[in-house]
């Protein structure tokens, strides 16, 4: 028992100090800059430096405190080191407790609160990994011929418009507001259905996009929902069009991609009336 308890509490001391080193870590802006300038992408020490107006020595203390504090990873490639920001510790410190005990308080006097109007909604995030690179997979979404390769039915893409029928009748149209190649599309759409659980009216989602240190992509729909009883759906039906993107975007990117041939389907799945119903 002695052994035991001497563990936690080593454990305890150990999980306080690397707590301390993070926050003393990020207590320097310039260390918070280079976390944001490593945050989707890998740089080299040099590429770091040159993005700031302070001498290569001292940028190379400040990334050793990020590093010493396990907000960065490190590759050696060849006499070079490269760096990037662990996501995964970082997002888990949005919100925590700053150093006089308040968090996210707004201030009292805010007259200019009384000019607009608030309304709180609910965001689905789905997300994937597919194999192919940053580029090709952001114009998997803006190119017609591949984007219809991979969906498995004609997309119909102009001027920022899309429409497609998907194989069991559903009508989805829409039009993407904003592109920002080849890292985001802001886009609002619908569709015509007489069996979806969602009132009409446009949605608004957002694709992301972010080269993955292997070479490949990941990609992240967050799709705002007005109602919490809409999760469910848009849940399924962006996990459907992400998993076919998965699926099909190396075929449908190659030069003599074949288009994936979805067959019609009814809406409703069959249901098997069972005795004494």
């Amino acid at each position: 028992m002695t052994t035991e308890a001497s563990a936690t509490e080593l454990n305890d001391e150990g999980a306080v100090r690397d707590l301390q080193a993070v926050m003393a870590a990020l207590s320097s802006p310039v260390r918070r800059e280079i976390l944001a300038l490593i945050w989707d992408r890998e740089l080299p020490a040099g590429r770091i430096a040159a993005a700031f107006s302070l001498r290569a020595p001292t940028i190379s203390q400040h990334l050793a405190v990020l590093r010493d504090a396990g907000l960065v990873d490190v590759a050696r490639v060849g006499t070079f080191r490269r760096y990037r920001a662990r996501q995964e510790v970082l997002q888990g410190l949005h919100g925590a407790v700053l150093a006089d005990g308040t968090r996210w308080v707004p201030a009292d006097d805010l007259p200019e609160r009384e000019r607009t109007s608030t309304a709180t909604q609910w965001a689905v995030v789905v997300a994937v990994d597919v194999p192919t690179d940053l580029a090709t997979t952001f114009a998997a979404f803006t190119d017609s011929s591949v984007y219809s390769r991979w969906l498995g039915v004609p997309v119909h893409l102009e001027d920022g418009r899309f429409a497609c029928t998907m194989e069991w009748g559903t009508r989805v149209r829409g039009v993407y507001d904003a592109i920002c190649a080849p890292t985001l599309i802001a886009m609002r759409w619908d569709f015509e259905d007489d069996n979806v659980p969602v009132p009409g009216g446009e949605h608004t989602g957002y694709l992301r996009f972010a080269a993955n240190p292997d070479g490949g992509c990941h990609v992240e729909v967050h799709q705002i929902v007005r109602a919490q009883t809409h999760i469910e759906f848009m849940d399924a039906a962006w996990g459907m069009v992400l998993g076919r993107l998965q699926a099909g975007i190396v075929a449908a990117t190659q030069p003599d991609g074949a288009p994936v041939v979805r067959a019609p389907r009814p809406k409703r799945r069959s249901r098997t009336v069972t005795e004494g119903e």
